[in-house]
């Protein structure tokens, strides 16, 4: 595939969206790889690595196996989700203790746009497709009620553990590594090591990453070979479930005390605006939520424009 260098800015502007959503405990980088239209020629792309292209390498250089990688794209692609990641880590931490209502509106409006964005791909419904649809809300639905570890862990073989399972939501629609994180008690971690440049635990954690990617990708791929409308579906109920861990307006039910010796909510329940605790911020809660639909609504329509 021919691109120009206008192209790969852009593929880094959408890695930069992913990177941005990836650091929210709730948000996924592959729903917004999957409605920027990406999401196969990542899948496909990352599965390429494999003993087909150090034979290439070996045999033909490495000019040959670049392009047999598709290199370009995806170095374009994952500069763009490092320099969100480093550069919006601080501003999303901020975010979400100073005005997470407002942040989790943005992100509530933009998943529910991509639940009409991915439904919308899948060509044929029927009774397995529905079944598969609520199985995979259901499933999402309950990870997000699960409880967070209270133990933060930070030695490198679980941290390395951490990023295996953590990229394999990371690249799902609907299922937020963040999040997954977040419940194995290494979002904090991993956290501070970003803030903090501790090199050692973002390398241990990323060498995890590549392995569970590396993995995963192969499946993900063959589902969409040989059941691409069912994996949509279950991806949309992903999505669906997914709904309630962004949902802005929390109440807290139980409280833990971090290393830092600050009391953090540990378990919290979604509750209406109106009987929810504090300013609910309804006006604005709804203006960035609309917002965020639009959004998914304006690259859907220049997706389609430039097919």
């Amino acid at each position: 595939m021919s691109r120009s260098i206008k192209d790969y800015i852009i593929i880094g502007l959408k890695g930069m969206g992913m990177g941005a959503a990836d650091v929210v405990p709730g948000v996924s980088g592959g729903t917004i790889a999957f409605i920027s239209g990406i999401y196969e020629e990542l899948l496909g792309s990352i599965s390429n690595v494999n003993l087909g292209l150090f034979k290439t390498l070996k045999k033909d250089g490495l000019k040959a196996a670049w392009t047999q990688l598709n290199g370009n794209f995806l170095a374009s692609l994952f500069i763009g989700i490092f320099i969100s990641i480093i550069s919006l880590a601080k501003v999303i931490k901020y975010l979400l203790e100073n005005e997470p209502v407002l942040l989790w509106s943005f992100f509530f409006g933009l998943v529910l746009a991509s639940i009409i964005y991915i439904a919308k791909q899948i060509t044929k419904w029927n009774i397995i497709s529905f079944v598969v649809l609520i199985l995979g809300a259901f499933l999402a639905y309950y990870i997000t009620t699960l409880n967070p570890l209270v133990s933060e862990n930070s030695s490198s073989l679980f941290i390395f553990i951490a990023g295996a399972i953590a990229i394999c939501a990371m690249i799902l629609p609907g299922i937020s590594g963040s999040f997954i994180l977040v419940l194995l008690g290494a979002y904090k971690p991993v956290l501070d090591a970003l803030n903090n440049k501790d090199f050692k635990t973002i390398f241990v954690f990323m060498a995890g990453a590549v392995i569970g990617l590396l993995s995963f990708s192969h499946v993900l791929k063959w589902l969409f070979k040989h059941y691409k409308n069912l994996t949509l579906a279950a991806l949309t109920g992903f999505i669906i479930g997914s709904l309630n861990k962004i949902w802005p307006w929390k109440e807290t039910l139980t409280w833990r005390t971090n290393s830092k010796g600050i009391e953090v909510p540990f378990k919290e329940q979604s509750v209406s605006p109106f009987s929810f605790e504090g300013d609910a911020q309804l006006t604005m809660a709804i203006v960035l939520a609309v917002v965020g639909f639009i959004i998914i609504l304006g690259m859907e329509r220049l997706a389609v424009d430039k097919k």
